[in-house]
């Protein structure tokens, strides 16, 4: 994992992460956290294969898609996301059922392990945060984005994000603007991942506000991960899913 440097602006630039190939078998220790890689283009799950691994809720929601990349897209990161989860649970990926959040976050229904997990996918990327427990303390967020031009930063801050960080945007060298504008939309998405609220639906009264931690996952994308405690970046463990058909023996 690379050291952390300097912007011009004073900010720390995230850490750029190292990955390993996932183990088949996982444990997880309380407290841990554990960052997942899929890759959703090409060199990703082969569809046949990740169709097959869905339930009928994600296979009906595939086939509603109109757009062959998108398709293609979420039935890798999905099916990614099966796969990572029954390596915990020792359990087959398309056995896993799942009760859904007023916002639509998933959880595990009925699992013999508590974990607790969330899925981010952008561009041909995505990422799977697990950790160990369920409830408020574990509950964890994660946002990834590809990070690439954009004209209306300005409006999108002035509608989302608090008057500080409208400020701090504002502030910013301008060849600096669009990295701090996605490093504030991350942590926004990732911390309202972690409660399951969604962007539009305010945090609980009473509720204090996750810590959250930023990431490289490769060049061109910058994540954040959100949870009550977090372990330092250079703590987690990084894992590539690694997977072919013939890979499974369940």
């Amino acid at each position: 994992m690379s050291m952390q440097r300097l912007n011009d602006d004073g900010a720390i630039r995230p850490p750029t992460l190292d990955w390993t190939a996932g183990p088949i078998r996982c444990d997880i220790r309380s407290g841990a956290l554990h960052l997942w890689r899929i890759r959703t283009d090409a060199d990703g799950i082969e569809l046949a294969h990740g169709l097959s691994l869905l339930g009928e809720r994600q296979r009906a929601r595939a086939a509603r898609m109109r757009h062959e990349p998108y398709r293609e897209r979420y039935v890798r990161a999905h099916a990614g996301l099966r796969e990572i989860l029954s390596r915990y649970l020792d359990a087959p990926p398309g056995s896993l059922r799942f009760d859904y959040g007023p916002a639509g976050k998933p959880a595990l229904a009925g699992a013999a392990l508590p974990l607790s997990f969330n899925l981010t996918t952008t561009g041909d990327l995505a990422l799977v945060a697990v950790c160990a427990g369920a409830g408020p303390s574990t509950d964890v967020g994660v946002d990834c984005e590809w990070i690439r031009p954009r004209h209306d930063i300005e409006a999108v801050a002035e509608r989302m994000f608090a008057p500080e960080m409208v400020r701090t945007l504002a502030s910013a060298p301008q060849d600096e603007r669009l990295a701090v504008f996605y490093r504030a939309w991350t942590a926004l998405e990732a911390d309202a991942k972690a409660d399951g609220r969604g962007l539009f639906r305010p945090r609980p009264a009473g509720a204090r506000p996750p810590a959250v931690l930023h990431c490289i996952p490769e060049t061109g994308y910058i994540a954040a991960v959100a949870r009550e405690t977090l372990p330092p970046v250079m703590d987690w463990s990084t894992f590539d899913l690694l997977i072919r058909p013939s890979s499974i023996t369940r």
